[in-house]
């Protein structure tokens, strides 16, 4: 039986080395970013004092940040919340001051620019609960990488398992390092992206696993390396498909959902590239070199399967 032809024909492995070159310096890059200069954590994890006040009217931010600046508030996060007349204002905690005593000296800045201005909700964040909320954040990554090694060992195979594995790290860890290199804002939105990311570069590895699985099974001729090649082709469309689709949602997300979702836009659009570009170039080059062959994938045959066929 001739290999199975498809309807693109590009030579992915034969660009493996270059890839994972590109891959170890983007590791690099980030992993030494995340030591250095670690993240830009909001109060959800750092603890401060979050403010939501109501207007009358739409208002801008920009005079909003003016005023806060003007009495020392330059580093509050003031943005839109649900409406143009809902603001929400995250600031960290100061020295010298109780949580109590900053919301009053914010809220009374806000009354002296606009004195229609509504206070609705107050929230305080202690160091204690952002300590929790990072060391749990942290733990769901490593469950959720541990789950998925166990599932796709059982589902497929141990080598199987293991390159899914280090796709998802390699995922998660470029991501941590956008957010690392560029000071963004790491919240809750951001971790649960980031959490995101995880199942959707499963799902799509998963979607090429299966495929070479069957591919394997299927062909009679053809190196391993042909195989997964001829397997990366066939699933092409679909894997662009699903990306092409699902980056335009983040992109109306980005421009058009706000400050209060950016982090999390921004998060997911990392992700979904380099989720897309590691079930090509991460999950199955790490498969081949571990060694899968044609006979790690065969159905296992049961003793006196055949006695149990006759008539």
């Amino acid at each position: 039986m001739q290999i199975l032809k498809s309807e693109s024909s590009f030579d992915f492995l034969g660009k493996r080395r270059l890839a994972l070159f590109f891959s170890g310096v983007l590791l690099l890059i980030s992993i030494l970013s995340i030591a250095l200069r670690g993240f830009n954590f909001g109060i959800d994890f750092t603890g401060g004092t979050l403010l939501e006040v109501g207007y009358p009217q739409g208002v801008e931010l920009a005079g909003i940040r003016g005023a806060l600046q003007q009495e020392g508030y330059g580093d509050a996060v003031v943005q839109h919340f649900g409406s143009a007349s809902d603001v929400l204002i995250r600031i960290a905690p100061k020295e010298g001051i109780t949580s109590a005593q900053l919301s009053d000296n914010l809220f009374h800045t806000l009354q002296i620019q606009n004195d229609k201005v509504e206070l609705r909700r107050v929230e305080f964040v202690g160091p204690q609960v952002g300590d929790e909320l990072t060391n749990d954040g942290g733990l769901a990554m490593i469950y959720a990488l541990v789950g998925i090694l166990i599932y796709v060992a059982l589902r497929f195979e141990y080598r199987f398992a293991v390159g899914s594995v280090a796709a998802l790290v390699h995922d998660v860890i470029i991501t941590l390092g956008v957010f690392s290199l560029f000071q963004l804002d790491f919240d809750l939105t951001v971790l649960a992206a980031i959490l995101a990311v995880i199942g959707y570069s499963l799902n799509d590895t998963i979607v090429v696993f299966d495929r070479i699985r069957e591919n394997f099974r299927k062909l009679r001729k053809g190196t391993p390396v042909e195989i997964v090649n001829v397997s990366l082709n066939q699933t092409l469309s679909r894997t662009l498909m699903t990306s092409f689709t699902t980056i335009l949602v983040l992109l109306a997300l980005f421009f058009l959902g706000g400050e209060l979702i950016h982090g999390f836009a921004t998060a997911l659009l990392v992700g979904i590239f380099v989720g897309t570009y590691s079930s090509i170039y991460v999950a199955s080059v790490a498969a081949l070199a571990l060694g899968i062959t044609k006979e790690d994938l065969m159905p296992v045959e049961k003793e006196g399967a055949e006695i149990d066929d006759l008539p």
